[in-house]
């Protein structure tokens, strides 16, 4: 009987289905699976592990801020709020595309299939007013951001069914059907808010008054709209994990905002601030030349950025119906002279942006492979037959400022598209003349629009500038109320999730959605969930590639231009690590401020140059 017995178990055993186990925790997580530091991991390799703390770093902002709460649609927000004052479940290492590594989290659980991801909260995790982090401050968290945050929080977590507290330190992230290879790693970098604090807080208004919060730094001193410290928080919980050592090391962060950015560079050789990366090529090129730089005080550095540098560029509102019609597209690019804007006005330091993620393996620069033809083969017909053929490229000059050729082809482009000169206007089917306006919130680049609105013109085209305040510039932008405005779309080293915000259909009528121009286009759609799908970093190039072909060949942006450096300067009182994260300068993350060459500097002295430095202009 005994034998019989144990022969139908054995039997049930071998046609019973298998039943998973649980996965392993696990001390780091990344899309693809690759980590560079394994369990047990001291210090990141990007940072000076016995770095002093102390001293204080100030840089600028530009114009204002409206709201310390970071979270919400309404309001310009702080600079820092978001970085320094609230923890993640996991930190981000800067010298890796994607990996996360215990933070508030202290291990994470993914089954093989990703069909959810579950955190372990550290027990040693507080807030600032030293009561613990729980699962409940998470999936409140989570559940708020989702229902009353930003838009990009709906978009980027559309595909999670819903979070669980299964104990008060174990929270799971259940995920809808289908494929999810970016969830676990996005819900890593999830902020953890106070459950507590925000049942007496109305989430949805702006707000002055710092959040209780879990970060590195507390709100310190501040004036709305014209500058704040942070300071390092007393007895910060995670200082001494792994992923913090090392980090975080000034006792104070501040940050000056100025309302121009003239007398914002000005101020900086006053030392009123500390540190200033130049984004104004003719400022690098020629208005360094000053006794503080000159004399060693300042020292300048071009720093190597190894990551995407995106696109910058006129982002055309294909909400309106004239920007609809390609043709107008292309015309407004060829008149558009880079060659001779660049020579002339950035003294050739830049080059033409030719991707949406250009500085980077991911953009399209040859002829499409198979690989990339089988992903875009479905749509033939209904995207421009310029993707099959070649990479994109945006029309070039001799840089001489006489562009009559492509004014020419842009006049034949206006004809076909129904334009007609009448009363030395463009004029459209409809009888009215073709008007455009270009909205800013700083006249500094009216210097680089002018020329480009004296050639529209010549094509009879009305083009004009409208300078608002930032807070009116974000109203409109985030209403769709311009015709054309200047912003860099920023990508990242794994793109993913984040491209249904910059360009689906879904979030092309979202208010304040990223989706700034009104992308809507069942190709990109589709070509974006390709993306976001891909199972392999391979994979991911060729669908990424994809992508940014018929991006560009749709020309629903005039690109500008791009660097793929950090030009920075600063007062030389700090040190850094001798090695550097591959994709960030790590300022404020791992520089440390230096009170012997503080002292030096204040008595005119000049400290020792780092060994990256730029010879002084008056020594050129």
């Amino acid at each position: 009987m005994n034998r019989l017995i144990s022969g139908i178990a054995a039997a049930l055993l071998l046609t019973a289905p298998a039943i998973a186990a649980d996965p392993e925790p696990r001390h780091g997580l990344s899309v693809f699976g690759d980590l560079k530091y394994a369990a047990g991991f001291m210090h990141f390799d990007y940072v000076n592990p016995d770095a002093p703390k102390g001293g204080a770093i100030k840089i600028p902002g530009l114009d204002t801020f409206e709201t310390l709460h970071p979270f919400i649609l309404k309001g310009r927000k702080e600079l820092l709020a978001e970085p320094l004052l609230f923890d993640t479940l996991m930190a981000r290492s800067t010298d890796e595309p994607d990996s996360y590594y215990g933070l508030v989290a202290k291990t994470v659980e993914v089954p093989d299939d990703k069909s959810w991801v579950a955190f372990n909260i550290n027990p040693q995790a507080k807030f600032h007013d030293g009561m613990r982090i729980t699962a409940a401050d998470v999936v409140f968290t989570f559940d708020t951001l989702k229902k009353d945050g930003h838009p990009r929080y709906r978009v980027n977590f559309r595909d999670v069914d819903r979070a669980e507290a299964t104990s008060p330190s174990r929270v799971k992230f259940y995920f809808k059907p289908g494929t999810h290879r970016d969830l676990p790693t996005r819900l890593a970098a999830l902020p953890v808010l106070s459950k507590t604090y925000y049942d007496k807080v109305d989430f949805k208004k702006t707000s002055f008054e710092p959040a209780l919060a879990s970060g590195p730094y507390k709100v310190g001193k501040f004036e709305p709209g014209r500058s704040i410290t942070y300071q390092r928080a007393e007895n910060y919980w995670a200082k001494d994990l792994p992923v913090n050592r090392g980090r975080f090391n000034f006792d104070r962060v501040t940050v000056e905002y100025y309302r121009d950015r003239e007398v914002a560079f000005q101020a900086f050789f006053s030392n009123q601030y500390d540190y200033r990366e130049e984004f104004t090529s003719r400022q690098w090129a020629t208005q360094y030349d000053k006794p503080p730089v000159n004399n060693g005080l300042i020292v300048r550095e071009t720093l190597p950025d190894e990551t995407p540098s995106g696109v910058q560029a006129f982002i055309l509102n294909l909400r309106r119906e004239k920007f609809r019609d390609i043709r107008l597209r292309v015309a407004m690019d060829l008149a558009f002279d880079y060659e001779w804007t660049n020579r002339t006005l950035f003294y050739g330091l830049y080059e033409r942006t030719n991707s949406m993620f250009e500085n980077s393996n991911l953009a399209a620069k040859e002829p499409p492979s198979k690989e990339e033809l089988a992903l875009l083969e479905p749509f033939r017909g209904k995207i421009p037959d310029e993707v099959f053929k070649a990479p994109f490229a945006a029309p070039a000059t001799d840089g001489s400022g006489r562009i009559r050729g492509n004014l020419r082809k842009a006049n034949r482009l206006l004809k076909q598209a129904g334009y007609a000169i009448k009363n030395g206007a463009l004029t459209g089917k409809n009888g009215k003349p073709l008007t455009i306006e270009f909205l800013l919130f700083e006249s500094s680049f009216k210097r680089i629009l002018n020329p480009y609105i004296q050639n529209l013109k010549r094509l009879g085209i009305q083009a004009t500038i409208r300078i608002v305040d930032v807070a009116n510039f974000k109203r409109r932008q985030d209403s769709f109320d311009f015709d054309i405005v200047i912003r860099r779309i920023a990508q990242p080293l794994t793109p993913g999730l984040e491209q249904r915000n910059y360009f689906s259909s879904e979030l092309a009528g979202v208010p304040g959605s990223f989706n700034i121009g009104g992308v809507k286009d069942p190709a990109v759609d589709a070509l974006i969930e390709k993306v976001v799908t891909a199972k392999s970093r391979d994979d991911l190039i060729v669908a990424t590639r994809a992508l940014d072909r018929v991006l560009m060949w749709n020309r629903y942006v005039v690109t500008q231009w791009y660097k793929g450096v950090h030009n920075v300067a600063y007062w030389n009182k700090f040190n850094r690590p001798s090695k550097s994260p591959k994709f960030d300068p790590g300022v404020i993350d791992t520089w440390w401020y230096d009170e012997k060459k503080a002292e030096m500097i204040e008595n005119g002295i000049a400290p020792p140059p780092p060994p990256g430095a730029l010879p002084p202009p008056g020594q050129n």
